[in-house]
Formats: C-alpha cells, structure tokens, sequence
C-alpha cells in the first residue's frame, strides 16, 4: 500500500515520529489538531475561538495535501468536558456544507498539553 505525506509550517509541527498528515487508499488522515497557533501557543479564549483555530490548522494541513474542508468525510472530535459541545455545535457548521461529514464527540480525561478540544479528519481524495 502506497502513503504519501504532508506537513506545512502553517499549523503546529508535529512531533518527529508524527506526521500531520498521510494519505493512502484514496483518503487523507489528517492527525489531531489542537488549539495551538504556529507559535506553539494555546488559543485560551471561548470555545468558539478554540474551534476555529484548530480548524484552520486542519485546513493548512489539507491545503499542502491539495486538498479542503469540502473533502472531509469524517471529523471526530475529544473534548475534555462535553459541556463545550453546545458552543462547538453553534460554530461547527461554518466549516462544512451538505453533506455533512459523519462526527463522533468523545470525552476524555485531558488532552495533550493542556488542551479541551482535539479534532482529527479523514478527507476523501
């Protein structure tokens, strides 16, 4: 099976036994992304503000793969307390179109430096 990978500087690098992204078998698997800017900063505003920019870094990441947000079939979503999922779901629409990509939301415990909300993506090629 052939994988192809992608990375950009224009979202949060990605540890070196990481890649921010591979595409094989016609899908793009995008790695989770976190609330970080490229400074390696947590955004620490609403959730709002922690969506979109964990959204941009996930259309980076699509944009080097010569892809988009359109192309997203599958988000899964890890929060650190589900009662963020009501903000996340006023903003959640701006970032897709009919149809829709199936979604999962998940709680856990805590997320990767000090993060609430974790989003990774599989894009259709």
């Amino acid at each position: 099976m052939n994988k192809k990978q992608y990375s950009t500087s224009k979202a949060p690098g990605a540890p070196k036994f990481l890649s921010q992204a591979i595409e094989s078998g016609g899908f793009i698997f995008v790695s989770g992304q976190i609330h970080m800017n490229t400074d390696g900063k947590l955004i620490e505003s609403s959730t709002a503000d922690k969506v979109e920019q964990t959204m941009a870094n996930i259309s980076n990441i699509l944009v080097a793969a010569n892809s988009t947000l359109k192309d997203i079939v599958k988000v899964v979503i890890y929060v650190t307390d589900m009662s963020q999922m009501p903000e996340i779901n006023e903003v959640y629409p701006a970032f897709f179109s009919e149809p829709f990509p199936v979604r999962e939301a998940i709680c856990v415990s805590e997320l990767p430096l000090g993060a609430t909300i974790e989003i990774s993506v599989v894009a259709a090629r």
